[in-house]
């Protein structure tokens, strides 16, 4: 591991110079590849050379602790080099994780499907809570969202909704959301009380580039017709909507949010490439790691991840055993303590596979 830690030092240094070569700094391409990278670098370094710091720190409290003869100023140093022992194993762990593998889709900001699933008109007013949610944890970190479709109902649902959020590390954030979410609560409409259960699926995808993921304009069909739903008479009449077909896959894409059909064109091409590249990786997983999928973050639609109960305002995630007693927060988009504690159970299950 320190081989390693030592080229990366060396790495990060060759980066460093590089950002203040004139002729880096003059492409901005090739200055936004190397900052990116060294940026990424950076944790891994800094906490490189304060491990190394600690280290030497160490050997002298010890050799002071074994040639000391004041007992008082060896007990001092005793004490001193246990803290510094300490701090070196933490460092330690926390070098491993930062040597994990990466998710080079982490970077990438995300599609993000809603569909109500179980449940009729309760499953879709649960599916505009969970958007809502997102939406709202987009607003705290800084993140763009942008509504891509959506098939509402006539009591403030969805049957599906279908948006970009766009942030550096929108992804691996997100990522931990995929999967079947269930409420427990009274409906509205419900005279006696009862509690009904109802489900709602969330797919995060990452979103694909152009550069990834190249799409035949021979392989793809192209569909126009009239936006249905809200909108007025002139979303209505105007064959604004857009629907692509990926032929190869049969993957399907729709738009029918804006009035241009051209800017509907570019969003339905946006979930196209993202659901096109989603199959793929998802393709490649089955064939190379069928039996050693991740214990977090599966992205299996058929797994029930996480119970909304309302009436004891209770959230659990099911992964992780994970409970919290504050409903109302986590759907205005208090996501962080549960998708903090999924990515430590994620990495400790990676450092587990790793050893």
């Amino acid at each position: 591991m320190f081989d390693k830690l030592k080229d990366i030092e060396t790495r990060y240094e060759g980066l460093v110079e590089r950002l203040a070569d004139p002729k880096v700094l003059a492409d901005q391409s090739q200055w936004r590849t190397a900052s990116k990278e060294c940026a990424r670098l950076e944790p891994i370094v800094v906490t490189y050379r304060e491990w190394r710091k600690v280290g030497a720190e160490l050997s002298g409290a010890r050799e002071m602790a074994e040639q000391e003869d004041d007992p008082e100023l060896r007990d001092l140093a005793e004490a001193e080099a246990r803290q510094l022992r300490e701090r070196k194993e933490e460092l330690e762990q926390r070098l491993k994780v930062l040597l994990l593998p990466r998710d080079p889709n982490d970077d990438k900001s995300v599609v993000v499907e809603i569909r109500a699933g179980t449940g009729g008109e309760e499953a879709a007013l649960f599916a505009a809570d969970l958007f809502r949610a997102y939406s709202r944890y987009a607003e705290r970190k800084g993140w763009r969202t942008e509504l891509v479709s959506s098939t509402p109902t006539d009591i403030g649902g969805f049957k599906e909704v279908i948006f970009v959020v766009e942030g550096e590390g929108a992804y691996s954030r997100l990522k931990y959301e995929s999967g079947v979410h269930r409420v427990q609560r009274v409906p509205e409409t419900e005279a006696g009380g009862r509690i009904h259960t109802s489900t709602a699926t969330v797919a995060v995808l990452p979103e694909a580039e152009e550069v990834e993921i190249e799409i035949d304009p021979e392989d793809i069909q192209i569909d126009v017709f009239c936006a249905g739903g809200p909108g007025g008479q002139h979303v209505n009449k105007t064959e604004s909507a857009v629907r692509i077909t990926h032929l190869p896959t049969g993957i399907v894409a729709t738009c029918q949010d804006e009035k241009s059909q051209h800017k509907n064109r570019e969003k339905a091409m946006r979930v196209l490439r993202a659901r096109v590249l989603a199959r793929a990786e998802e393709e490649q997983r089955e064939e190379l790691a069928q039996q050693r999928r991740a214990q977090v973050g599966t992205g299996d639609r058929s797994e029930r991840i996480r119970t909304y109960n309302f009436p004891q305002t209770r959230v659990t995630d099911h992964r992780i055993g994970l409970t919290l007693h504050r409903l109302e927060e986590v759907l205005d988009g208090d996501l962080d303590e549960i998708i903090d504690a999924l990515a430590t159970s994620a990495q400790a299950e990676a450092l587990r596979r790793a050893e």
